[in-house]
């Protein structure tokens, strides 16, 4: 007795719905979740058949499966379990998990069937479906954008390598003009220099200040026209990378010495270029061309930029820690407001005037003491002279 009140306890109160029927289909039992999920009371189904709780076709069928079962003993659903479709009392349809097991009781096959709703189950593999497909739209449309976009970064590719190779043409043209220009210039230009010259060697039994005056001129005109040359080459070579530095020990007092007295030959009337060596080394380890470039450069200007009757000073110091050049004058100075600028291609500072420059100078002095690792720094004031400064580490 006891088991039996545990078993019909345990039935009754069972999570899922348990329903027994008769071999001819007819429903004896049924618990609470059974009637709880298909909406009906006991009394409304006991005593029919099972088909009741089946939409189409099963209903029509039901029977039929039955009887053969009993017939054949091949199991469709008994003993094998399956998902089906149940019928709620006001026609709403659910999916539920059905077993259905074959029991002996009292000489007599009964059916016993448990249903599991699957009902949020299936919702939630149907918003998965659906979560599924929205993905699968989202990517396509994703995948659409990004072909598009590799498409549109292709077209943008191409266009740039046609610029880049047209950059490139462009660049070799511009590189080539340059240097033929500056080497087929330099030709006549030699020659007039040199014709200059005998013409003051022969003009000098005359002694006409008229005669002096215009070779001057012309020599004036020739050097201008070098060293305009001489700074497109430098930036083309800085340009295409051809240019590098190549290091090697040499006495910087006795070169400097030597740049100071060349200088000297171009001074205007009472410019004394003064120089002065700091330091019991003279020794120093960097690229002659460059470094003379830079110095005739610096000093170059400062004489253009500075009046007769003035001095230039250029000094060199080695110290332990690193070696230091000057070059500085007296002379118009360089504006605050184009000081930012001083060292950018082809920047002239506004109080220049009429004097003559490519703006390319001390462009090209910063990037040459660059590639010899170093710096270069200036002061300057109007009408009170500019004072450059180039430091090289020592190894």
């Amino acid at each position: 007795m006891e088991n039996a009140a545990l078993l019909v306890a345990i039935i009754e109160n069972a999570i899922d719905g348990i329903i027994t029927i008769n071999e001819r289909g007819i429903i004896e039992s049924i618990n609470p979740a059974a009637c709880k999920l298909f909406n009906y009371i006991p009394e409304e189904v006991i005593g029919k058949n099972v088909s009741i709780l089946m939409p189409p076709p099963d209903k029509e069928q039901h029977d039929e499966y039955l009887h053969r079962y009993q017939q054949t003993g091949h199991a469709h659903i008994i003993g094998v379990g399956r998902d089906v479709v149940g019928l709620k009392k006001n026609g709403a349809m659910f999916p539920f998990r059905l077993g259905i097991s074959e029991v002996q009781f009292l000489g007599r096959k009964i059916y016993a069937g448990f249903i599991h709703d699957i009902s949020h189950q299936r919702e939630a593999e149907e918003r998965l479906r659906e979560y599924a497909v929205h993905l699968e739209d989202l990517v396509a449309e994703r995948t659409q954008d990004l072909k598009a976009t590799v498409e549109a970064l292709q077209m943008a590719k191409e266009e740039v390598s046609f610029s880049l190779e047209k950059e490139i043409e462009l660049g070799l043209l511009k590189s080539r003009f340059v240097s033929i220009a500056s080497h087929e210039f330099r030709t006549p230009l030699t020659s007039v220099q040199l014709s200059v010259s005998l013409i003051e060697k022969y003009a000098e039994a005359f002694n006409s200040p008229n005669i002096i005056k215009h070779v001057h001129k012309i020599k004036g005109a020739v050097g201008n026209l070098t060293s305009i040359l001489n700074d497109f080459l430098s930036l083309e070579k800085l340009e295409s990378g051809k240019q590098e530095a190549t290091f090697h020990d040499f006495d910087l007092v006795g070169f400097s010495e030597t740049i100071a007295e060349e200088m000297q030959m171009l001074a205007k009337q009472n410019q004394n270029i003064i120089y002065q060596h700091t330091g019991t080394k003279s020794t120093i380890r960097l690229d002659q061309n460059l470094l003379k470039n830079c110095i005739v450069n610096l000093v170059n200007n400062a004489i253009k930029y500075s009046g007769e009757n003035s001095f230039i000073g250029f000094t060199t110091e080695i110290n332990e820690r690193e070696c230091i050049i000057t070059v500085s004058d007296n002379g118009i100075g360089i504006p605050e407001a184009d000081q930012k600028h001083l060292f950018e291609a082809f920047f002239r500072a506004h109080n220049t005037g009429t004097i003559p420059g490519t703006g390319l100078g001390l462009n090209i002095v910063a990037r040459y003491t660059n590639l010899m690792n170093g710096k270069i720094d200036f002061k300057s004031e109007v009408n009170q002279g500019t004072l450059f400064t180039i430091t090289f580490p020592m190894p």
